[in-house]
């Protein structure tokens, strides 16, 4: 399915519908006063988490939705049915936005009930209403209010326990899919992974982890480059981030430096990422020496010390990577920081 985190539509509700004039026509009853009901409620447009989306596809065709309008009033004081209410489906995380103002309008991966984002227009008034001791037979009615109508943005942040990142073909991608029943798209390539991707890993029945694999961010990333910011974003969702340094990329040479690129711009987009926990994955261990490892790690040792944990894997042959994840499950499990947001 193509990944879509972005999407714009318009949520119109119902109208309410048109009070009723009416008279009582009974036999023997020569002088029936008004009976005419009010209109009933337009419906409402309601935003529903729906834990089964994982991207916002489904909008770039389906823009408009709108709720039922409500029925006129009826005779004998019947008051007209209420429009249907639309449910709008959204995947967990997204967060909603006037299209015009930009103002935030509800963030549904805080909102776990259904979320009306339109009302519904007020049914009009039956003649009925009308009556007074100095008026018995008005012939007076009004009719429904048209319901709500706003265009809304919605951006999709991944929800995930932990988020993968580093430097282009890193192998972020190859450790999903070593990790779980995820299968994306791995080549021997700088950039083959265009968009976010979400695993679960399964450590037994009742104790999984989501993780998302964030494309690869380069030098700039924090001001668009390499469509940084749209990648960025779904890092702020994540509780633990894994980073993943290649021990076999030439062209870097310097594993520290690609560790403070990372850091850069993951704090020049958001300065809060700084406090989110981060471990170094070396992968590709499999693809040096044991000497090159070893002077890489004390390095890596001497200029970062020990508050960060630094794991050896090859994310190729799934060496150490289910080891990782099964830490990084105690650690979330045992952290007081209970918040998925640190954006």
């Amino acid at each position: 399915m193509h990944f879509v985190d972005e999407a714009t539509i318009t949520v119109t509700a119902g109208k309410g519908g048109d009070g009723c004039l009416s008279f009582r026509r009974e036999k023997y009853i020569p002088r029936g006063g008004p009976d005419g009901g009010d209109g009933g409620d337009g419906g409402r447009v309601l935003l529903v988490s729906d834990r089964n989306l994982n991207t916002l596809s489904v909008f770039r065709h389906a823009r408009r939705f709108s709720a039922g309008h409500g029925a006129r009033g009826g005779s004998r004081d019947q008051t007209g049915a209420g429009g249907l209410d639309c449910s709008v489906r959204v995947p967990p995380g997204t967060i909603v936005f006037d299209a015009h103002t930009e103002e935030l309008i509800v963030d549904i991966a805080t909102q776990s009930e259904p979320f009306v984002v339109v009302e519904g227009g007020d049914g009009g008034r039956g003649n009925a209403r009308f009556k007074s001791s100095t008026n018995r037979a008005p012939r007076r009615t009004t009719n429904g209010r048209q319901g709500q109508e706003r265009q809304l943005r919605l951006e999709l942040r991944l929800l995930a326990d932990v988020g993968l990142v580093g430097l282009p073909n890193a192998g972020k991608s190859t450790f999903l899919s070593a990790v779980s029943a995820a299968k994306p798209k791995v080549a021997p390539y700088p950039f083959t992974t265009l968009s976010p991707g979400l695993g679960v890993f399964e450590h037994h029945a009742s104790a999984t982890l989501v993780v998302a694999d964030i494309p690869g961010l380069i030098s700039g990333a924090a001001e668009g480059a390499g469509l940084g910011i749209q990648f960025l974003k779904h890092v702020q969702r994540t509780r633990l981030l894994l980073h993943l340094i290649d021990a076999a990329d030439q062209e870097i040479g310097d594993p520290v430096k690609a560790y403070e690129q990372i850091t850069q711009e993951l704090c020049k987009f958001d300065d809060k990422l700084r406090d989110c926990p981060r471990w170094l994955l070396i992968n590709k261990t499999d693809l040096v020496t044991e000497s090159e490892l070893t002077t890489t790690l004390s390095f890596l040792r001497a200029v970062l010390g020990n508050s960060i944990p630094i794991y050896q894997i090859s994310a190729l042959s799934g060496e150490g990577c289910r080891e990782v994840l099964i830490d990084a499950m105690r650690f979330l499990s045992t952290s007081t920081s209970g918040s998925t947001e640190y954006g």
